[in-house]
């Protein structure tokens, strides 16, 4: 049986402890003194990075912990997995609800139920192949822009101790609408940090994340389907306990305006996608087989069978809309803190006042959402408008996205 934490520490992160290790220990009594009896509101909670945010927060002893998420079944095998868990003391008081944080029930929930001390949002359109077309497009802008705005405004009546929300490391100087997204979402969370505390995180890549390339190796493996990855492009990884341990340090710990990303080097941090799938398909006993085309990798998977020594793959290079060689966590234009953590930098707040950002960010969203009323709205048009709301927005279009590939 695969050890997937062990595989991802020898072959992804290459780490055999936490990167956030010696933060954790030297910050532990202030996060205790910050959690302990508090209680906790989780967004977007059975997530890869939800679920691990929630398994970090529990270490230190909430009295209360609600998490709501879209993803019914998902929730159901959160609630199980703690149960069955014998690493956490769970609060005497657990409840999930399968639903919408833009929902009225919601809005009922956090009036009812609340104040929560600690609210921490991880629900979010993240794959880049969500810009295909004006449709799905503004389903991205709704779920990471206008319902994090409501949410805000609905914080504002209850106000947290603290508020997280999770960012991405597309959104520094972003190529695609996912990143443009979420630094529209940064700048929102920034015109509210005089009244509510808020912090956010710039990402890399979740190692074996739900919906992600990698965890897609295991599915296509268990399918007995050919293995598909780009071979020149480069990401930074964490591990899913060190994201979860990144969002607790930055939604606990972080001054509101805050922005925090892994400190990671690009001379040993960075993994490509073929490499993983290599390194994956030699754990589990198989050579990888490399084909010259998706239908020849798919005719040799066809022929696989008990005693199959080798697997299918195609590697390929990149050539579909927004995507970049490697991520960045920052640029230059941006105050960056890198003394106070010894394995997390810190993006200050350096856009104008949030009194003066909260009148120019209101006037994009107005505008944004003008555009999306339109019947006949072409995609362009969105990218013109986020062009002008986030200024560093260099789209890559190449006219091919990810759904065409396997």
């Amino acid at each position: 049986m695969l050890n997937l934490s062990k595989f991802i520490s020898q072959h992804v992160t290459g780490r055999k402890e936490s990167l956030f290790r010696a933060d954790l220990d030297r910050f532990e009594a202030e996060l205790a003194a910050r959690i302990e009896g508090r209680s906790v509101l989780v967004i977007g909670g059975a997530g890869t990075i939800g679920t691990s945010f929630i398994k970090a927060v529990l270490k230190f002893q909430p009295s209360r912990l609600f998490v709501v998420d879209t993803n019914e079944n998902a929730l159901t095998e959160l609630v199980r997995d703690l149960r069955s868990s014998v690493d956490f003391q769970l609060p005497s008081v657990l409840l999930n609800y399968p639903l919408d944080f833009g929902d009225l029930v919601f809005e009922k929930i956090l009036r009812r139920e609340g104040p929560f001390e600690i609210v921490a949002n991880f629900a979010a359109h993240k794959h880049v192949r969500s810009e295909k077309d004006p449709y799905a497009i503004e389903a991205m802008l709704t779920n990471n822009v206008f319902k994090t705005k409501h949410l805000l405004d609905l914080l504002l009546v209850q106000k947290p101790e603290r508020f997280f929300c999770v960012s991405t490391d597309k959104a520094a100087n972003p190529v695609n609408v996912m990143g443009a997204s979420k630094r529209l979402m940064e700048q929102i969370l920034l015109s509210y940090s005089n009244e509510i505390p808020v912090t956010t995180a710039r990402f890399a890549n979740v190692a074996f994340s739900n919906g992600s390339l990698p965890a897609g190796f295991l599915e296509r493996v268990m399918k007995r389907q050919p293995l598909s990855a780009p071979m020149d492009v480069g990401r930074y990884f964490v591990s899913p306990e060190e994201s979860g341990q990144l969002c607790l340090l930055a939604g606990v710990l972080g001054k509101s305006g805050d922005i925090f990303f892994p400190k990671l080097d690009s001379r040993h941090d960075v993994r490509k996608f073929s490499d993983i799938s290599t390194a994956l398909l030699e754990t589990l006993g198989f050579q990888a087989d490399i084909c010259s085309s998706e239908h020849e990798a798919r005719e040799k998977a066809r022929q696989l069978d008990a005693n199959s020594k080798s697997w299918p793959v195609y590697y390929f290079s990149s050539d579909t809309t927004g995507e970049k060689q490697l991520e960045a966590f920052f640029t230059d234009q941006e105050t960056v803190d890198l003394d106070k953590f010894s394995s997390i930098g810190v993006i200050k707040n350096n856009l104008q006042p949030p009194d003066n950002q909260s009148i120019v960010t209101t006037q994009y969203l107005d505008e944004l959402r003008a555009l999306l009323a339109k019947p006949d709205l072409q995609k362009i048009e969105i990218i013109e408008l986020l062009r002008h709301a986030v200024p560093d927005f260099q789209h890559l279009e190449t006219g091919k996205g990810l759904d065409s590939k396997m």
